[in-house]
């Protein structure tokens, strides 16, 4: 689901990790009502009286002690550009209804080994499903594989969900033979315990970061200069992370956000294992068609066609920072304008995760011109789309040379998104035929969306908290190209002599960096943006040669299979 989807099909489709890999297990939750068509082969569920592999009696045998229910599949990962496939073992469980008295007992080694109170978490579901899922899950795969093995074992927990499973682990093998070549490695896509500081408070990145330093300097950790972060369950699993035998974190940033979290991060080897980003080779011809279908549906909505398309495909949440964005193109607006040029944006969020049904789409295009204008109340405007739609009135209602068309739909196509979309038009051509696409984020652990453009010849504008950037500087040798515009909302003006001269930055501070850094940008981007055809050519090729060294081969080859080295 959601972003670690992206991780999974880039992970494990790459020949690096298929030559150095025997085999993959993903180990879940089953969320009821779970759709298991994803799923190339069911071979055990009890339910449906499916027992298609020589270990259903050990699964059934799993399931009457936990009280759980078992689904273990097959599923296939392909990635057609490379030709490779990679065939994956599927274990999920259902512990909606789990034996209590084993649970009880789990949460008290959880007590005894790592100092974890469960029961200041207990009326958190995301808690207990995963300490619950933790036993089961680890039995059923010991019966997979057959007990010990000769081969190493590699238990990865993706963020805090993955921790219970790796704590049961490291509990079996104090004792326990089979668990003996078995090693665990925490895989940080963000820090839990910091997203909610970032994005709770008006300072937003401005004024964590510039804590995060001071802290720093002065040997400091988050209990010392913020509250108690042990309310948050989240924190409470991944505290204990130094524990693993290895921990991989996908940004710079989040290198740094780990060792403020306890003395015994300081100290620990953590492997930077950047994401890895897609790169595709595509003609300038390819670029100009995609681009042109994007120019033809701005006309047919907005009665011009744009000299310019800016994009931005993201989630609809706080931490993606869209109101920078406007800020950035209330500036641009007046120099395009000044250039006889026009453009426009076209924001792809949603907070309906499924879409709309597309009669709706189809409804409130034709009687009052969605996606240009909306309503507030479903089937149009929920949630933050109210207030991101007030910011993209507001904006267009005094600019020039640039308009906003917010689409609240998933999905970028004709079905999905009403009869003035140009038939020919997929998904794929909000990607290829952008000229810029934004990423202004004020908590970015990585940041894949940002930068998937580059390849296609796109100017991708991110925040420099965004993980992404540390690979970006890798991968060009800390050139400065045309192709990547870092907007640094961090920088104060006057250097903080202390944590008290950053504790207390708000709104307003933020406010007045982010309208003085935006119009930088904004200058910024106006000298990147192509001219003629010729500079797209340019902006083609050393996107791809950029893209080809932060791909997902590069990342396994140089990252991920070294840090599984070292967590032998």
């Amino acid at each position: 689901m959601g972003g670690i989807g992206a991780v999974l099909e880039g992970l494990l489709t790459t020949r690096s990790y298929n030559e150095a890999i025997e085999r993959t297990f993903l180990v879940g939750p089953l969320f009821p009502g779970a759709d298991l068509g994803e799923l190339d082969a069911v071979l055990y569920r009890a339910s449906e009286g499916i027992a298609d592999t020589p270990y259903a009696k050990a699964l059934s045998e799993i399931e009457q002690v936990y009280h759980v229910e078992i689904v273990y599949g097959q599923r296939k990962f392909v990635d057609k550009n490379k030709n490779v496939t990679t065939l994956t073992d599927v274990i999920l469980v259902n512990v909606s209804n789990s034996n209590e008295v084993q649970t009880s007992q789990f949460k008290g080694r959880l007590y005894e080994d790592f100092d974890i109170e469960s029961s200041r978490y207990e009326s958190e579901w995301e808690y207990e499903e995963y300490v619950r899922l933790a036993e089961p899950a680890y039995d059923a795969l010991q019966a997979l594989i057959g007990g010990k093995t000769n081969t190493p074992v590699f238990v990865i927990s993706h963020e805090f969900m993955g921790m219970p499973f790796a704590f049961k682990t490291l509990i079996e093998r104090k004792s326990n033979e089979d668990a003996a070549n078995m090693r665990t490695v925490f895989y940080a896509h963000e820090v839990a315990t910091i997203r909610p500081i970032v994005e709770g408070h008006p300072g937003h990145d401005i004024r964590f970061y510039n804590v995060l330093e001071q802290a720093k300097a002065h040997g400091q950790s988050i209990r010392e200069v913020f509250d108690d972060p042990f309310w948050y369950f989240k924190h409470a699993l991944i505290d204990k992370a130094h524990l693993c035998d290895a921990i991989f974190a996908v940004g710079d940033l989040v290198v740094d956000e780990l060792r403020f979290l306890a003395k015994p991060f300081e100290e620990f080897p953590i492997n930077l294992v950047y994401n890895g980003i897609p790169a595709f080779e595509v003609s300038l011809q390819e670029k100009l068609t995609s681009k042109a279908l994007l120019q033809k549906y701005a006309k047919t909505l907005l009665d011009y066609r744009p000299d310019y398309v800016f994009t931005h495909v993201t989630r609809l949440v706080k931490s993606k920072g869209l109101w920078r964005d406007l800020q950035v193109l209330m500036h641009l607006d007046d120099l395009l304008a000044s250039n006889d040029k026009t453009a426009v944006l076209f924001i792809l969020s949603t907070e309906i995760a499924t879409g709309r049904p597309h009669e709706s789409i189809h409804e409130m295009e034709e009687t009052y011109g969605w996606p240009v204008y909306h309503k507030i109340g479903y089937p149009d405007l929920v949630g933050a789309e109210i207030e991101l739609n007030n910011g993209v009135s507001a904006f267009n209602l005094q600019s020039k040379a640039i308009k906003v068309v917010f689409v609240n739909q998933f999905g970028w196509s004709q079905a999905a998104c009403g009869k003035r979309m140009p038939i020919e038009m997929e998904f794929m051509d909000i990607r290829k035929g952008s000229d810029a696409e934004f990423g202004q984020s004020i908590y970015e652990p990585f940041g894949i969306a940002q930068v998937e453009p580059l390849s296609f010849g796109a100017i991708c504008v991110v925040s420099n908290v965004c993980g992404c950037c540390g690979f970006i500087q890798r991968a060009t040798d800390n050139r400065d190209v045309p192709n990547i515009v870092i907007a640094d909302y961090t920088q104060l003006n006057i250097p903080p002599k202390s944590l008290e001269d950053v504790i207390h930055i708000g709104l307003a501070e933020r406010n007045a960096i982010e309208m003085e850094n935006s119009r930088d940008i904004a200058a910024k981007l106006l000298g990147r943006l192509p001219r003629k055809p010729r500079d797209v050519e340019d902006m083609l090729r050393e996107g791809y040669d950029i893209a080809s060294r932060m791909s997902w081969e590069v990342v396994v080859k140089d990252y991920f299979l070294p840090g599984l080295k070292r967590a032998l």
